[in-house]
């Protein structure tokens, strides 16, 4: 049975996080910060990590460093809302294994910590497809709504459209 280590500010995300898994069979530790990750990792001899970049305190970079001090057989995915490409490299220079943008799913998740080789990080064409208007509309929203703390009406005056058009789209489910 593996162990794996989930850091997240979002309650709500890292409990849904941490029933995926332990649905699978996991051991699931959790944490809301650097610092509680860091006496958990002290602690605990966990197999695999899923840290968020953006946290209270120090960020998942941070963390994706100092943690691999400690558990140098560590295996680690960065998962973020607000994900970049420089980020992202710096990710997994530290050590990092993948770098997943919000939302993922935990297969996908489960398939990040699986890559081995070179092989498998070849891709498909469909691999390819970029996605939808509608799913990077989605996703802006919902950073500017985390941003904002889920206030509705000041997200939208973020985003300049009217609070009940914003409701709309998020009473929507995510496209695809």
């Amino acid at each position: 049975m593996s162990s794996i280590l989930i850091v997240d500010d979002e309650d709500s995300f890292r409990n849904r996080m941490a029933t995926a898994f332990q649905r699978r069979g996991y051991t699931v530790y959790q944490a809301p910060s650097y610092d509680d990750a860091m006496a958990i990792l002290r602690e605990c001899k966990v197999d695999m990590a899923i840290f968020d970049l953006k946290m209270e305190g120090k960020n998942g970079l941070i963390l994706v460093q100092d943690s691999l001090q400690i558990q140098p057989t560590l295996r680690i995915v960065v998962l973020t809302g607000y994900g970049s490409i420089s980020t992202a490299t710096k990710a997994i220079k530290l050590g990092a294994l993948s770098y997943l943008a919000k939302p993922a799913d935990i297969d996908e998740i489960i398939a990040a910590f699986n890559v081995e080789t070179e092989d498998d990080l070849q891709l498909d064409d469909g691999d390819l497809e970029p996605p939808s208007l509608a799913r990077v509309e989605w996703e802006h929203i919902q950073r500017v709504l985390s941003d904002c703390e889920g206030n509705i009406s000041a997200a939208a005056k973020k985003l300049n459209i009217h609070r009940r058009t914003l409701q709309r789209k998020l009473y929507k489910y995510a496209p695809k």
